[in-house]
């Protein structure tokens, strides 16, 4: 079992290190191994029949619709009205404006599902207008960095959506359990910022123009249409009325209607966001695709359950297993993407921590949160590049800006698997 173990892990290093796409990559890693372990496994035929099965799925209906709505609302005003709606509330909060990378990426989290997106569509107006301002360079760059990777765990996120299908697990509930962690997450942030602030004041920067209560509420109406699509997407969801890919398609119209209100939206540019989805679901539905052939196959090969033994064998704790699945996670992000890392890992890793008293919803999260980390783990990680394209700064300047927000989120994943009930209290209270 040894040499299958390293047969696959060559192969998978050929060819993914040869710069093929990941999804072609998994497929090939899949049908190599059975060629040489299976020869007898009509390996195309398997192929066929884990494709339909994959694209088939009405619980991956969803993705394509969330990736559309981020890419409409991508191309508003929602980033500009963040900022203006909520600069006047944070004039006497420690940290003042620093806040609005957190909020702004928390709220626009909540319609998006995309880390990528929430960090460049807040971070395009928030951090010109913070340096502008005289904030300290390392705090906007490492909240909007930190903060950005709430895309993925405060729902909809399409990373959930993935794992919910691998896992057969369901997205409502997987986005439910996303709320309290996310909103807990980025409390930590906050928290941090306020704290740097108090211990250097000369960090922060100009604090914004005094306002009366009647012009801070005049402020928000700004946000008026980005919290209405925030309840009606979120509200319909978890009010039962609709389902997650039901809710997708209503996101998706609500999104229109606010780009055509702001007149930022036209035909043209509809057919772009929609051909820019296309192609990310194109991207994201091989990978998902190369991921179940490869699980399958390995399946067959008793590999994971090889894996499994070895590691039971060891005799680690429920929290040694998580520690040392979090170092493992840690050293993958920093030469993987996380969509990848989910993919190829979780065949493995999944039965590993339902067998130390983890269930699929609490591993799901604390899978999302070790992708948001991968996220901001140097050289691969796709916020830092974003990140770099915003501000002019060199990698090492933006991981180094990052680095303080990445350890609050390996604090939280040692948190949330010492008490793993901040994960599954609102699941069970909503159930009950």
């Amino acid at each position: 079992m040894t040499k299958t173990a390293l047969t696959l892990v060559g192969l998978m290093v050929l060819l993914l290190g040869s710069g093929v796409w990941i999804g072609a990559g998994l497929i090939g890693s899949g049908a190599g191994i059975l060629a040489i372990f299976r020869p007898q496994m009509p390996f195309l035929k398997l192929l066929a029949q884990q494709a339909w099965n994959v694209l088939s799925s009405p619980e991956l209906l969803a993705l394509p619709l969330f990736i559309l709505m981020a890419e409409v609302l991508f191309r508003t005003d929602i980033a500009k009205s963040l900022f203006t709606g909520l600069s006047p509330w944070l004039r006497r909060v420690p940290g003042r404006l620093c806040h609005i990378n957190v909020l702004g990426c928390t709220l626009f989290a909540s319609v998006c599902g995309s880390s990528a997106a929430t960090t460049v569509t807040v971070g395009r107006i928030t951090a010109g207008e913070l340096l502008k301002r005289g904030y300290d360079r390392k705090l906007v760059i490492g909240s909007l960095a930190g903060a950005g990777t709430l895309g993925f765990l405060i729902p909809p996120s399409t990373i959930m959506i993935i794992y919910g299908v691998m896992a057969e697990e369901s997205i409502l509930r997987l986005f439910i359990a996303g709320i309290l962690p996310g909103l807990l997450l980025a409390g930590a942030y906050m928290g941090y910022i306020g704290v740097r602030a108090l211990m250097e004041p000369d960090h922060v920067g100009t604090a914004p123009a005094s306002t009366t209560l009647r012009e801070k509420m005049a402020a928000l109406v700004g946000l008026g249409p980005l919290i209405l699509l925030i309840l009606f997407v979120i509200g319909s969801m978890y009010g039962g009325i609709a389902s997650p890919t039901e809710a997708a398609a209503a996101g998706v119209l609500g999104s229109i209607v606010i780009g055509v209100a702001q007149r930022k939206l036209d035909l043209q540019g509809l057919i772009l966001a929609a051909r820019q989805a296309a192609e990310n679901c194109a991207m994201i539905g091989l990978i998902i695709i190369g991921a179940m052939f490869l699980s399958t196959a390995i399946g067959y090969l008793g590999l994971p359950r090889h894996i499994a033994q070895v590691i039971e064998g060891w005799g680690l704790t429920p929290l040694m297993l998580i520690a040392v699945l979090l170092v493992f996670y840690i050293l993958l992000g920093m030469v993987m993407e996380g969509m990848a890392i989910i993919v190829m890992t979780l065949p493995i890793t999944l039965p590993l921590a339902q067998a130390a008293g983890y269930d699929k919803i609490w591993f799901g999260i604390f899978i999302v949160i070790v992708v948001e980390m991968a996220q901001i783990s140097p050289p691969v990680g796709f916020n830092l590049t974003v990140i770099q394209r915003l501000t002019g700064e060199s990698i090492g300047s933006v991981t180094r800006a990052t680095m303080p927000f990445f350890l609050i989120m390996a604090a939280f994943v040692l948190l949330i698997a010492v008490f793993p009930g901040i994960v599954s209290i609102v699941p069970d209270l909503m159930r009950n």
